[in-house]
């Protein structure tokens, strides 16, 4: 065992105290004033310089020996609208709300961190900035922090975040080069045609059957006008129309996602699907569709990833495939590089299979060791603190 081991296993029950007590109070995003108050306790008590940003968020910042300039560590805050089903003695505490993403241990992760450097007097070269974001299940805080000028004000020169995932083996990361995940959107497109007696159909045109058309001809944009060789997925995931069942309907609406990890490839499936809308409208209907572009893809620098794998050895690292889901570090990423890391949890042998956002999700919280291990070894090839 070595000396960070050794220094991790004396603060483990203090690290796994903080998840535990984080896991009881997850809140909406912007809304995240118990854990806000939480976390500020924690820093006071442990004499961290911090301030509060983005309504609910907060920034705690460990001076280095030069101040002119930072690394950056960011961990999101909040919670998710599941009613947790999990019968543990930290179950949630808040109806309705439930840390079903991981966010609890990625906070603990961070105060693990600050904990163990501020407790082992470690004197960082440049300043370590902590961002506890909120919002990032929604509508996205990292967006507001950076208007904010966090990255600005102190000088932040690159970016590190976790996430535990079960996708991957408790004791291993993932830290792929170039897109890991991706760019994602949403669409709402209403469909206003004309209404009649389901008797006589011909005097009507059917809302419900053009909406059906217009659902299959997004079915061919994937497989027929995207280069197949670069992933995309268009999901039409909500579907309705008309009123009674003797009724041509007037009107229907579809609901759904886009997600791509090219951002050409993202405006190719837009523009494809605005060209069959425009069809539609050919046939005596109005049809309105808005697009809400979303979250950038998490876009991981080359060179963090290889100074990642040399901090844990090419060993403890599992190749994954790039995600369809999405992240708002990506944000950040666009300001200065970045590096996002899948931190292992899955463990058939002790019942931690559950994937992120079930009401079951859960982890044995030994794993955020590694994470914080990981991260300091990180911090020491980069050049912030001396290696041990």
């Amino acid at each position: 065992m070595n000396i960070i081991q050794k220094r991790l296993i004396n603060i483990q029950d203090d690290i796994i105290k903080y998840r535990r007590e984080l896991h009881k109070i997850p809140e909406k995003g912007f809304e995240e004033y118990k854990t806000q108050e939480y976390i500020v306790n924690f820093l006071e008590n442990m004499n961290v310089e911090y301030e509060k940003v983005a309504k609910t968020g907060i920034i705690a910042i460990i001076k280095g020996i030069n101040q002119t300039k930072a690394v950056a560590y960011r961990t999101d805050i909040d919670g998710l609208g599941v009613t947790e089903e999990n019968t543990t003695e930290y179950v949630s505490t808040h109806n309705g709300m439930m840390h079903a993403c991981g966010h609890d241990g990625h906070m603990a992760m961070a105060l693990g961190t600050i904990k163990y450097l501020i407790e082992n007097n470690v004197v960082p070269k440049e300043n370590l900035v902590f961002i506890f974001q909120p919002a990032e299940e929604g509508p996205g805080g990292a967006e507001k922090i950076i208007a904010e000028g966090i990255f600005e004000k102190y000088n932040i020169r690159e970016i590190f975040g976790y996430h535990v995932f079960p996708e991957v083996k408790e004791n291993f990361f993932s830290a792929e080069s170039g897109p890991i995940m991706a760019r994602t959107g949403e669409f709402d497109i209403d469909i206003y045609s004309k209404s009649a007696h389901g008797a006589m159909p011909h005097k009507g045109v059917d809302a419900a059957l053009l909406a059906s058309e217009l659902l299959v001809k997004f079915q061919s944009i994937i497989s027929r006008s995207i280069d197949p060789m670069e992933p995309a997925v268009l999901t039409v995931g909500r579907m309705e129309a008309g009123e009674r069942r003797n009724v041509i309907a007037g009107y229907a609406r579809l609901e759904g996602t886009i997600r791509a990890f090219n951002e050409d490839v993202y405006k190719q499936i837009k523009e494809a699907m605005n060209n069959y809308a425009k069809h539609l409208e050919n046939k005596c209907v109005e049809l309105n569709i808005i697009f809400r572009d979303m979250y950038p893809e998490v876009n991981n620098s080359t060179e963090l990833v290889k100074s990642f794998e040399k901090a844990v050895g090419k060993e403890r690292i599992t190749n994954l495939k790039p995600q369809m889901i999405a992240e708002d570090f990506s944000y950040y990423q666009k300001v200065v590089p970045g590096i996002f890391v899948f931190l292992g949890i899955n463990s058939v042998e002790k019942g931690f299979e559950s994937p992120l956002h079930s009401s079951t999700f859960n982890f044995d919280e030994k794993m955020l060791l590694n994470g914080i291990e990981a991260y300091l070894r990180f911090l020491a090839i980069r050049g912030v603190i001396d290696g041990e």
